[in-house]
């Protein structure tokens, strides 16, 4: 399936740049007039995918974060936060509710959450080489009326 448009970005995995993110994608999403709900379950879940990458992925140092949004006909936006970090060694226990490597206040409920927000998730992760978080969000079609 060919999608209708497309956006790229690639930005430094800084906590700053976390908020850009969230934005510059529900900015770009907003062109398919989601609701004030769907936009922001899109925001929570690219604001998790990218502070997974800046805490997780490249720990002490700064490495770059790069996201490819596309939006298809009949409202489908699938989004990729992709990291070259130190990857994931065992992506299902990654994903367990309260399971975190960081420790501190961090809780564990990244991906969680983007399981909650959006239709489909998926992660692939290669140990040194990096981490892919997929997902997929379907917009409700709102008539004219609304």
């Amino acid at each position: 399936m060919k999608s209708k448009n497309e956006f790229k970005m690639t930005l430094d995995g800084r906590s700053s740049n976390e908020s850009f993110a969230r934005v510059a994608v529900a900015a770009f999403v907003s062109q398919l007039d989601p609701t004030i709900e769907e936009l922001s379950d899109i925001k929570t879940a690219v604001s998790e995918a990218v502070t997974n990458c800046i805490v997780h992925a490249y720990k002490e140092k700064i490495g770059p974060i790069f996201i490819t949004v596309k939006l298809f006909g009949e409202g489908l936006v699938r989004i990729k936060i992709r990291d070259k970090g130190c990857g994931i060694p065992d992506v299902k226990k990654a994903m367990e509710p309260l399971y975190t490597t960081a420790g501190g206040e961090r809780a564990g409920l990244g991906f969680a959450v983007m399981e909650s927000f959006m239709d489909k998730i998926h992660v692939h992760s290669t140990v040194g080489k990096g981490t892919t978080v997929s997902f997929r969000k379907q917009l409700s079609l709102r008539s004219a009326d609304d």
